[in-house]
């Protein structure tokens, strides 16, 4: 019998291998991919409820112990993640069906979506830094696939960057391991974890701790590490690019917070201090660079770098309330963010450009669209009742309770300006009249495809309500949040799953 933890990984691979045998068949490629992705989120439910019964699950593939076979770990954060996945690969799935042209279908748009999210969820599961470092490199071949999948000038342009830049982050990586494994000769996690512990070479391990800081810090799109993510978010079609802004951060956020709470604390008065400079610099500049921008993506995109910030700002804290308030921020920002990129991309059907100056007047030509829009923007600026505020207010409170009063004002500030760029879409997208050019309010908005209107604006609704349920009862969510960082802050029980053994 096939273990649970492995079929977040197994059944996106079975949908990629369908969806690559059915290319010439494009009714049943699509059906194969619909399939998979539910199959993927009911799949990924039954894992979450599992470890909030049984807390860790652990699966020693081959029935080789660890620390010498390869470990599948799903504790409370990782299935949190893949339930987070699995939402967003089901989401853009139905979105994609009719959001995607033929032509891109053709050459592997469902095969590399679904890979993509085998990789996503292998960075989850990986019980040890050599797979970790093997799904990121899956992770990254079928992304740029996906970014570049088309061939357009701006696509190729935006993907040129983001590999380089990810390249260089997997070269910082394999270093990393290469120094890791002479240190302590073992790369499962719970064997480094306590390796580190009783490690007398202090100041390598402080070295590599910056090494994984870096590997990890250009995924997450952390400052000054970031400038891959605004040049290429915006270049794909929305599909690929809302399913890079709701996944593809996060994973190096969750490497940094499974190592910056498992390996690396010994010298929290340290790495964490640094963390926590880092999450103010990525707010700062992640939020003004937002503002300043004119496009609809490019804001967006600026945006994931001002949130990741905040989700680092709760690692670098480092409470259990501090932690909780990341874990909480993560599932936030994952549905908003693909959202928002979701009404993006019906607002480019509709007008065929991205440019401010150039849209207006949905309000009054889309009025479900703008209000489908106003839910996730104000749920990103922090505004109760939306999840935002919640996500926000916790760590808030953790940075207040602390004593850290410049980053909680930091936060404060960041989502004041915040609101001021989504204000900044609002009155000139949404609220705003057509421009002068196009006097005539209807004629130059085009219609949605025949038939296809519902897959556009079913997984918005359905985002958009979670948003709302998040909002409205946050209890149940920070109940798990709290659970997540409570086993994140005690490395012994890790450890006692995975080996067996305590420190």
């Amino acid at each position: 019998m096939i273990s649970l933890p492995a079929l977040p990984i197994l059944i996106p691979f079975g949908t990629a291998s369908l969806c690559l045998i059915s290319l010439k068949r494009p009714r049943l490629q699509r059906l194969a991919a619909v399939l998979g992705a539910v199959a993927h989120l009911i799949c990924a439910l039954a894992l979450l409820t599992a470890t909030c019964r049984q807390g860790y699950l652990v699966l020693q593939a081959g029935d080789w112990p660890a620390p010498f076979g390869i470990s599948l770990v799903a504790d409370l954060f990782s299935s949190l993640m893949i339930t987070l996945a699995a939402i967003t690969g089901t989401a853009i799935t139905f979105y994609a069906l009719a959001g995607i042209d033929s032509g891109r279908e053709s050459f592997g748009f469902y095969p590399f979506l679904h890979l993509l999210l085998m990789g996503v969820c292998g960075c989850f599961l990986a019980g040890d830094l050599f797979n970790l470092y093997v799904w990121f490199e899956v992770m990254l071949m079928a992304s740029f696939i996906l970014l570049a999948l088309g061939g357009e000038r701006g696509q190729l342009e935006g993907g040129v960057k983001y590999v380089i830049l990810n390249l260089v982050a997997s070269a910082f990586f394999l270093t990393a391991l290469g120094i890791l494994y002479g240190l302590v000769g073992t790369l499962n996690m719970a064997d480094i974890a306590r390796h580190l512990q009783t490690a007398e070479q202090s100041g390598l391990v402080s070295a590599l701790a910056m090494l994984f800081l870096v590997a990890f810090g250009i995924k997450a799109a952390l400052f000054p590490l970031f400038s891959w993510l605004p040049a290429s978010y915006h270049t794909p079609p929305v599909a690929v690019s809302a399913v890079f802004a709701g996944l593809l951060t996060k994973v190096g956020v969750y490497a940094l917070v499974r190592a910056f709470t498992l390996l690396f604390i010994r010298d929290i008065s340290f790495t964490h201090e640094l963390i926590l400079v880092l999450a103010a610099m990525t707010m700062l500049t992640g939020v003004l660079g937002a503002v300043c921008q004119d496009g609809f993506r490019r804001i967006l995109s600026f945006h994931i770098i001002s949130q990741v910030g905040y989700m680092i700002m709760g690692l670098g804290i480092f409470t259990p309330l501090a932690l909780a308030g990341t874990v909480f921020y993560i599932v936030h920002h994952i549905i908003v963010k693909t959202n928002l990129f979701l009404v993006s991309g019906v607002a480019h059907k509709l007008r065929s450009t991205e440019d401010l100056n150039r849209l207006g007047g949905f309000l009054s030509t889309a009025p479900f669209l703008s209000i489908l829009f106003l839910i996730p923007a104000l749920s990103l600026a922090g505004l109760p009742p939306l999840s935002g505020f919640w996500a926000k207010f916790f760590l808030i409170w953790a940075s207040f309770e602390e004593k850290r009063y410049l980053i909680g004002a930091l936060g404060l500030l960041v989502g004041a300006l915040t609101l001021i760029s989504m204000t900044k879409i609002w009155l000139k997208a949404f609220w705003g009249t057509v421009p002068a050019a196009h006097p005539e309010r209807h004629a130059h908005q085009k219609k949605l495809p025949p038939g296809k209107t519902a897959l556009f604006y079913l997984p918005m609704i359905s985002l958009a309500l979670l948003t709302l349920t998040i909002g409205l009862w946050p209890g149940l969510l920070f109940e798990l949040a709290q659970q997540a960082a409570s086993q994140l802050l005690d490395p012994n029980r890790y450890i006692q799953a995975v080996l067996g053994v305590t420190l």
